[in-house]
């Protein structure tokens, strides 16, 4: 345990626990929403707010947290009113954000692509106390938002239609989740990287889904994988000298894949006691779906 003795494994830490809550609880709502890949899209948005954080001399985090939250609202006015062209409009806002940050980084004093790397994959060492500071306000946002508004939001992300006649302000909705995703993916880029938060974002909610068919379960089990996985991965990281973000990430997949075997014999003995009509277990069945 002597990686707590210094300042920047404690910084670290820190960061990978705020990173491994935040990201699957923004995440399970993506996945009910079938945008999976939006966390990576603001990614690439968020690459040209750390480009102007460098330029103007500003914090990166902050920069980068305007940029992806106004990235992250006309991604969504496009999926409202893009129609048939919405595509390649995103296509632009996407790449146009991944150049936007070599330009303006390039366009700094002193600046060069080789700043971009620790904001791309992570880095354990550059985690300043300014940026942990950054990332608790910031991770206590998304809490706040994922878990008071968790009804409200998991009913959208089901329904929208459904959510619409109930009287619940389904834009509104859509819009905060979009705004806190793009804050989940700065809180995440200094330990996991923009080019990887997606996967942080997705996959402990892919696995935790082999255990659990109700959705504070699969809530729960997601942010104690990312917990899990992110601490795991920045130890890792220290003690063999390996990248944070590709470690985390390989971890994730590793539980995934643990997960799904696991999970694969208990499935096949629902579905046969299903086929068979075995009073018991569809009873357990029913009270599990309605769990």
């Amino acid at each position: 345990m002597e990686f707590l003795d210094y300042a920047f494994m404690q910084r670290a830490l820190l960061a990978a626990v705020l990173v491994g809550i935040t990201a699957p609880a923004v995440g399970v709502y993506l996945v009910q929403r079938r945008q999976a890949l939006m966390g990576d899209g603001i990614g690439h948005v968020a690459m040209t707010g750390v480009g102007l954080g460098f330029l103007l001399s500003w914090s990166p985090v902050w920069m980068a947290t305007a940029v992806s939250v106004l990235g992250a609202v006309l991604m969504e006015l496009i999926r409202w009113f893009g129609r048939t062209r919405g595509d390649i409009a995103l296509a632009m806002l996407f790449y146009g954000g991944m150049a936007g940050g070599v330009m303006f980084i390039n366009l700094a004093p002193g600046g060069s692509n080789a700043n971009l790397t620790s904001y791309l994959f992570g880095s354990l060492s550059t985690v300043s106390a300014s940026d942990v500071t950054a990332i608790c306000v910031l991770a206590g946002f998304v809490v706040l938002v994922t878990l008071g508004l968790r009804r409200q939001l998991f009913a959208v992300s089901q329904d929208e239609e459904f959510a619409r006649v109930t009287g619940l302000p389904v834009r509104a909705l859509n819009l905060l989740t979009a705004v806190t995703a793009a804050v989940t993916v700065t809180v995440a880029m200094r330990v996991v990287g923009l080019l990887l938060v997606s996967a942080l974002m997705v996959v402990p909610v892919a696995a935790a889904q082999q255990l659990s068919r109700s959705f504070a379960a699969t809530f729960a089990i997601a942010v104690a994988i990312g917990v899990s996985v992110t601490i795991g991965g920045t130890v890792t990281s220290y003690y063999q000298d390996v990248p944070p973000g590709a470690t985390i990430v390989l971890l994730t997949i590793g539980a995934f894949v643990v997960l799904t075997a696991l999970a694969a014999p208990v499935a096949r003995r629902r579905a046969r006691a299903a086929a068979s009509g075995v009073p018991g277990d569809a009873v357990e069945c029913a009270v599990s779906n309605a769990v």
